[in-house]
């Protein structure tokens, strides 16, 4: 009796650890996130962000998945902001600059004169990152193909006042808000319109001239109109992966360090890309007819004054309006130097 009794132990504890050890080795559910991406699939950034992501399936595979759902077409680009604001979407690849009234701190990272990697390394990416959470109830996880910059393309001779600084009176340019700014500052008649909008609104004269950035201008096939380029170039892309807050906050700690260390892998990744684009696609341009035409250093110096005044001064004018301590001095110290 006594040896059954011990054999029916033995059984018991057996199939307690077993119960154990099959509690304990059940699989965390994995992480699902939903993403959407500003700009059409065929474009640079969008390829990027596109690889980014699938980079990030890989690394967290069994751990976190993101879907794509789309572009444009799913959520209207200067919509998506507020969709990952709301909850609507997880995660979106955007330029900071649509939704720059609610975070006036993202013009730093236009008007910056560091890479994405120096303000990861000085503070500046952490400060970035709390604005977004206190303004907008997103996490700025990076900035993503930095190092590219904004020239004013023209389908006509461009004029200059008698500084030799170019002068935009009465051309029709297609305006954005990372530099409407600048284009009030220089007088220029704008219009507003997504990027998908402009090959049309070229094609009917609704605008002459447009500023886009030194690469892609191909894939858009804006050179059938545009035969002029002026230089030098302007700000800097501000495109970044938000996330929303509340989404973040949802995911287990290793679905966070998965994708913010793929993220931060991608700035410097992304930059080293796009320089070597860069210079391809000024060789092709050339290639293709366009004249690339420079002002003085001394016209040329005036200009991107005129430029960087109008985004910090932008910046300071909207944190003023909404009151409370703020951190402009911080981050043009961080992003420009100053």
């Amino acid at each position: 009796m006594r040896k059954l009794q011990n054999n029916f132990k033995r059984v018991a504890l057996a199939a307690s650890i077993c119960v154990m050890a099959a509690s304990t080795g059940v699989a965390h559910a994995v992480d699902k996130v939903s993403a959407v991406h500003a700009f059409p699939g065929f474009l640079v950034y969008t390829k990027t962000f596109l690889a980014m992501v699938e980079d990030i399936n890989k690394r967290g595979e069994g751990v976190v998945e993101i879907t794509v759902k789309g572009g444009p077409e799913a959520i209207a680009m200067f919509e998506q902001p507020n969709a990952v604001r709301d909850g609507v979407v997880d995660m979106v690849h955007t330029p900071g600059s649509f939704y720059g009234a609610s975070v006036p701190e993202i013009d730093a990272m236009v008007a910056s004169k560091m890479t994405p990697m120096e303000v990861r390394e000085n503070g500046g990416a952490e400060l970035m990152d709390a604005a977004h959470q206190k303004r907008f109830n997103v996490r700025h996880l990076g900035w993503i193909d930095g190092g590219i910059k904004f020239h004013i393309y023209n389908s006509k001779p461009f004029k200059f006042d008698d500084n030799g600084v170019l002068d935009l009176t009465g051309v029709k340019l297609r305006d954005n808000p990372i530099y409407h700014a600048f284009f009030e500052a220089m007088n220029a008649t704008t219009a507003s319109m997504p990027a998908t909008e402009v090959y049309a609104g070229l094609e009917k004269g609704v605008v002459d001239a447009a500023a886009w950035t030194s690469i892609g201008l191909m894939d858009l096939k804006w050179d059938k109109f545009m035969k002029y380029r002026i230089d030098p170039e302007f700000y800097n892309t501000d495109i970044g992966v938000i996330f929303n807050k509340d989404s973040w906050d949802s995911l287990t700690p290793e679905s966070q360090k998965i994708i913010q260390d793929t993220v931060v892998d991608w700035e410097a990744k992304s930059w080293a890309d796009r320089q070597k684009d860069k210079e391809a696609d000024a060789a092709e341009l050339t290639k293709r007819g366009m004249e690339f035409v420079s002002m003085s250093p001394e016209a040329s110096a005036a200009y991107l004054k005129m430029a960087d005044d109008a985004s910090w001064g932008r910046m300071k004018e909207r944190l003023e309006k909404m009151g409370g301590d703020n951190d402009y001095d911080a981050l043009r110290k961080l992003y420009f130097g100053e």
